[in-house]
């Protein structure tokens, strides 16, 4: 009997350190192959499915990368992705690229009717009397935009259905200022100078027009 107690005992000492390694998970286990029949598990029931947001369901980007924006800008482009969940942070920064660059070719040539409905009337106010004025002086821009560096969200607002973006460019443009004639007064073709801009954007949420309209300009 006392043989027997001792054999057990033992046993269940020898059982107790086979669990005690063969039961630990080391993080390199190898997954059991999965047998093709077997049917796989869902990501997510009916139910779930019905809670996935429309912007979810569509592809959008839900939450934006962080290098569009600034840190400060974070809680403002929430706050509108919330209002308007169609808005996209990529696609809007591409076209603002886009509004940027055909709004100073516009207005280094004079011609700024050509964009006259992407901006805000104040604005377009002011834009005109700068042309007026360097018409006056018989000067003219002969000036050229090589490359945007950046383009990125520096802040962002919702007040009601009205939501304003400012976006921060730095870009490398060539600035010559011509006479009449076409003598440089100021500026070089050789010598592109960088720029940051701060340009603000504004659109009724609530319009059909899908248009951004440009409210503000600032240099840094």
């Amino acid at each position: 009997m006392v043989s027997i107690i001792i054999l057990a005992l033992v046993a269940l000492f020898v059982g107790f350190r086979l669990y005690s390694v063969l039961g630990e998970r080391t993080g390199h286990e190898q997954q059991l192959p999965r047998n093709p029949n077997e049917p796989r598990p869902k990501l997510a029931q009916q139910n779930e499915l019905a809670q996935v947001s429309p912007a979810q369901a569509n592809g959008a980007q839900v939450e934006p990368l962080d290098t569009a924006y600034l840190p400060t800008a974070g809680p403002g482009v929430r706050a509108l992705l919330a209002a308007d969940p169609s808005f996209d942070v990529a696609r809007f920064l591409e076209g603002a690229q886009g509004a940027y660059r055909m709004i100073l070719d516009a207005f280094w040539k004079g011609q700024i009717d050509e964009v006259r409905s992407f901006l805000d009337p104040e604005i377009a106010g002011a834009f005109d009397e700068a042309i007026a004025e360097r018409e006056a002086a018989g000067q003219r821009l002969d000036n050229r935009l090589i490359a945007i560096e950046q383009a990125i969200i520096a802040a962002a607002n919702t007040a009601g259905k009205v939501a304003t973006i400012t976006v921060r460019f730095e870009a490398d443009i060539v600035a010559i200022t011509r006479d009449a004639e076409g003598n440089v007064l100021a500026g070089s073709v050789s010598d592109a100078v960088q720029t940051r801009d701060r340009w603000t954007f504004r659109r009724d949420l609530g319009s059909s027009d899908p248009n951004w309209i440009l409210v503000e300009t600032d240099d840094e």
